[in-house]
């Protein structure tokens, strides 16, 4: 039971909390609010976007960051995961990680397919909460900004590979992402997911639907398309997410045209991932432990 002295305690911060948020609408009706040269809008994204996350990283999740101090305070960094889980819940869970994490509370700036930005609303959404195309010229620009870029190489192949092969990294592209790292001179950050992979087991792929709708993929799922919208619900697996020791590149700025150093730089990273990956998977033996 709350005491008769705590009460004006607890309206004070409600007036503040009313307060806020009415300045915060004000705002926004208005247009009194400012988005950056990739439609990045920092004030929707920490007002709006990053309370839900932090509920579904924290309480549905229960995630635990390992090795958060690898993040710079205020420098340009690129950092490269495995991607997984049937939709990309990874990214999402990654940035804000990376926000509540790191000393510098930075934000990360997405790197995105093509057919993430050809979606309406989806495309409004992922610019204003940072994310941008996938090239090397948005890459460079934003990590020679200072800025914390985060991609994941293996794209549609990773997200999209069947429950069977869960935590095999599959190909890494061109290695495009090495470039960018390479001309900016930034350090290159392995990231290691684990339970993203059991979020939305995938188990078929209707491919003539994909092809209609123009995705990717149709996933099938234990709980999709069988539960209807249930079937979008994420299971709750246990997350672990972890920032590998950075790798340096300010040594191989000159280089960053040679196919060879791009491929083994690439590779590289692959390996270190997957062997984090290794190691997370022997931390956490039940995908759903507490």
């Amino acid at each position: 039971m709350t005491s008769p002295e705590n009460l004006p305690e607890q309206e004070d911060v409600w007036d503040r909390r009313v307060a806020s948020g009415l300045s915060f609408l004000r705002r926004r009706l208005s247009g009194a609010y400012e988005v950056d040269e990739f439609g990045f809008d920092a004030e929707l994204t920490e007002g709006v976007f990053h309370p839900m996350l932090r509920l579904l990283q924290r309480d549905w999740f229960r995630t635990e960051i390992i090795g958060a101090k690898h993040i710079p305070v205020d420098s340009g960094a690129l950092l490269v995961g495995n991607h997984s889980g049937t939709v990309a819940m990874d990214a999402l869970m990654l940035s804000i990680a990376c926000h509540d994490e790191s000393e510098g509370n930075r934000h990360l700036r997405l790197l995105g397919a093509d057919f993430v930005f050809k979606l309406p609303g989806l495309s409004e959404l992922a610019r204003k909460s940072g994310a941008t195309l996938a090239c090397t010229p948005d890459a460079e620009r934003l990590l020679s900004g200072g800025e914390l870029v985060g991609v994941f190489p293996e794209g549609f192949k990773g997200v999209g590979k069947p429950f069977r092969d869960r935590y095999k990294l599959q190909r890494f592209g061109r290695g495009g992402f090495v470039s960018a790292a390479l001309r900016t001179g930034v350090p290159i950050i392995p990231v290691a997911i684990v339970g993203a992979e059991e979020i939305y087991p995938l188990i078929g792929n209707i491919k003539p639907l994909a092809r209609v709708l123009g995705a990717p993929y149709f996933p099938v799922t234990p709980t999709f398309p069988w539960l209807g919208p249930l079937g979008l619900v994420p299971l709750p697996s246990k997350w672990l997410i972890e920032f590998g020791q950075p790798i340096p590149t300010e040594d191989l700025v000159d280089q960053a045209d040679d196919p060879m150093v791009v491929f083994n730089l690439a590779d590289q990273v692959r390996e270190t991932i997957q062997e984090m990956i290794h190691g997370l998977l022997e931390r956490r033996p039940d995908p759903f432990a507490q």
